[in-house]
């Protein structure tokens, strides 16, 4: 079999990915500060990418394992590769910063100052700051025979400040954290800001009193970070494990040195030098490879605060999100789902109106017995969690399964476990080795006719402050059958089920993957007897080899397909003979595309499904996942829509080509038919945004 399907390798492709987010910084129709946003995000999604993925191929090579994957790429190879891709995006990142973004920020009264830009007055106040509110945070680590390098915490900014003794001429070393505590930018005129690592920088000498200051530059570090919790492992205690996991985490390899644009070759060298004597010696020495110079400032997910200034006519226009229709009405809940199920898409469609509304009722509802939910990530303000403390005060059956092993969430996570069993909730954790990723919330209630069973299965988390950012479909509903799935795979994760067949739900890791390729071989099927056949999927990402493999073969019968996808697709489209039928698209813009939503043309009898799986591994094999039917087909010309606005996309859409280059859209017409744009202006038929006409620049080609 050719290699050409599914050799876009994961890691590259991933890198594509934050290249299109950098893409929205450098584009001239983003506006001002939104530009400083996306910049931020390119800056922590890199973070990310190298605390776990390329943690993840260092590892492989330090095994010595040398042999390709599918992509026809090995460890070793890859790894120069994203170093390449890496440091020409770093370079663009910068240029996008100090030659665009900064320059116009000023044109509005936005400024990163440096020290030297400061007056008389204002060098007075800020010393006076940095006496009251700095200075005693700081704690200088001298290196010296007595003082052995100082253990360097991931992510911290650090000076690395160079002295002199004025008597003897030697010469010292000493290292300087950058509290996380303080904010990283000092204010010192309206919309002025001198960033922390200046502020110190420049009174060094209170420090250091005696010595002669050579020079200081900033520097940081990266770290393994993700857990590592074999399936096998089954601790008696998966709370006390995942905190120990966590507090671990603080001490895994650096994976990455970034340093200050025009920091001294011997420095450079001695933070190298230092770092490699301090690691495990059985994990892949750092070199120069691993050193990266983004430019003048580092740690640029920092700008998130200057993104956030109020500062309306450099931002996205505001908008308010909407009640949907069926729930303006006043009535309860409960009563307008037993007439007819509500789909709900965020952030248009407003999360307190409608997930907030359901909760809180059920809590507040004196025929509500119990209550179940998956807490995967929700946010410190939610009130979701206050709902569910309410109903457990107000003696109901609450259970809620908190998924300990969420990504960098762990500790938030924790926190909320005890916070929700000190108010009488029943708090399960999961399963060793298989994350609960499924976004599920059962109501059950006693009505005049029985036991009735409320349900809400999204493609997003249960978290206020990401609804309002992350576009997610969720669907409210008491189908029986729905219902009594849900309230199966609730007994799966609690207590000791074993549960393998579902009346609607599809279930990972159980039932998800064998019925997915067996609805991609039935639109096959279709295909080949000359039935209407039609795949149309949106997802996070694309991965698994055996789902890439289904589709290269619905392709090879004549399926069209349009596959929406956001992030990482190693599928390769486009190739004749092979998946010249399929066409994959990537939309990136105003809001995070986060559902995952899947419609099959079934010979013209279309189904539908939403949820929270996307199609790798992991999810299909290694999570619990839960993808639901649309079955109220009244929903079905809102998905519709939905998706036909996202392929119709001519300004936020990019094409990946079969060269595994991914290509921008440029408008055809005289308005852009960017698609977040449209979703707002229309929520519906109300209008919140105006058509937006403005010349285009080139497409872009990440």
């Amino acid at each position: 079999m050719s290699l050409v399907i599914g050799t876009l390798n994961r890691e590259l492709s991933w890198l594509a990915f934050n290249a299109r987010v950098l893409h929205e910084a450098a584009d001239t129709r983003t506006p001002l500060l939104e530009r400083v946003k996306f910049l931020s995000i390119f800056s922590t999604n890199l973070d990310e990418f190298y605390m776990v993925r390329v943690a993840g191929v260092r590892r492989q090579v330090a095994a010595g394992l040398g042999r390709t994957g599918p992509d026809g790429v090995s460890p070793a190879q890859l790894l120069d590769r994203i170093d390449e891709t890496v440091r020409e995006m770093l370079a663009e990142q910068s240029r996008i910063l100090e030659e665009e973004v900064l320059p116009e920020l000023a044109e509005h009264g936005v400024r990163l100052l440096r020290i030297g830009d400061l007056d008389a007055n204002e060098r007075l106040a800020v010393d006076a700051f940095f006496d009251a509110q700095v200075f005693p945070v700081l704690t200088p680590l001298a290196v010296d025979p007595g003082h052995p390098f100082p253990y360097i915490s991931n992510l911290s900014l650090s000076l690395a400040v160079e002295l002199r003794e004025p008597e003897s001429g030697s010469e010292h070393f000493a290292r300087l954290k950058v509290p996380k505590s303080l904010p990283r930018w000092v204010p010192v005129r309206a919309l002025q800001y001198l960033p922390l690592e200046e502020l110190i920088g420049a009174h060094l000498g209170r420090l250091f009193p005696g010595m002669e200051i050579i020079g200081h530059h900033v520097f940081r570090i990266t770290r393994f970070s993700d857990l590592e919790i074999a399936p096998t492992e089954e601790p008696e205690d998966l709370l006390a494990m995942i905190e120990e996991q966590v507090f671990q985490r603080r001490f895994g390899e650096v994976v990455r040195l970034e340093v200050q644009r025009a920091m001294p070759a011997p420095l450079r060298a001695l933070l190298l030098g230092e770092l490699r004597e301090t690691e495990d010696p059985e994990m892949a020495p750092l070199t120069e490879r691993e050193v990266h110079e983004p430019g003048r400032l580092l740690d640029l997910g920092d700008l998130m605060a200057l993104a956030a200034l109020d500062l309306p006519e450099l931002r996205d226009p505001p908008f308010v999100p909407v009640t949907p229709a069926e729930l303006r009405d006043g009535r309860s809940i409960f009563d307008v789902l037993r007439e007819r199920d509500v789909l709900v898409h965020h952030p248009f469609d407003s999360f307190p109106a409608t997930i907030e509304r359901f909760l809180d009722e059920a809590a507040r509802d004196e025929h509500v017995l119990a209550i179940k939910m998956t807490l995967y990530r929700t946010s410190g303000d939610t009130a979701v969690v206050r709902a569910l403390t309410e109903a457990a005060q107000a003696g109901k059956q609450v259970a809620v399964l908190v998924e300990l092993q969420a990504r960098f969430d762990e500790s938030n996570n924790i926190t909320w476990a005890r916070t929700l069993e000190s108010f009488g909730v029943h708090v399960a954790y999961g399963l060793p080795g298989m994350k609960t990723h499924a976004k599920l919330a059962l109501v059950v209630r006693r009505e005049p006719d029985g036991i009735r069973r409320y349900v809400h299965i999204g493609t997003g988390n249960y978290n206020s402050k990401t609804a309002r950012t992350y576009t997610d479909f969720g669907l409210l509903t008491c189908h029986e059958a729905v219902g009594a799935d849900v309230s199966e795979l609730f007994n799966l994760l609690t207590g000791f089920s074993r549960q393998r067949d579902y009346r609607a739900l599809l279930v990972a890791p159980v039932t998800l993957r064998a019925k997915l390729l067996a609805l991609i071989a039935r639109e096959a099927d279709h295909a080949r007897a000359g039935r209407p056949a039609r795949i149309v999927a949106k997802m996070n990402a694309l991965v698994d080899g055996q789902v890439i493999g289904a589709l290269s073969a619905a392709s090879g019968a004549g399926v069209q397909m349009d596959l929406l996808v956001r992030g990482i697709c190693c599928l390769r489209p486009g190739v004749f003979g092979e998946s010249e039928h399929i066409r994959v698209v990537s939309v990136v813009g105003r809001f995070l595309e986060h559902s995952r939503l899947w419609r099959f043309e079934n010979g013209g009898d279309r189904e539908y499904y939403l949820g929270s799986a996307d199609w790798m591994p992991r999810n299909l094999d290694r999570r619990v996942e839960a993808m639901v039917p649309i079955l109220d087909r009244a929903l079905h010309a809102r998905v519709d829509a939905v998706l036909d606005v996202l392929l119709a996309d001519d300004r936020q859409a990019w094409d990946l080509h079969a060269d595994g280059t991914w290509v921008q859209r440029r408008p055809t017409g005289e308005a852009e038919r960017a698609s977040h744009n449209v979703l707002l202006r229309d929520s519906w038929g109300m209008s919140r945004v105006p058509t937006i006409a403005r010349a285009a620049p080139e497409g872009g080609v990440v």
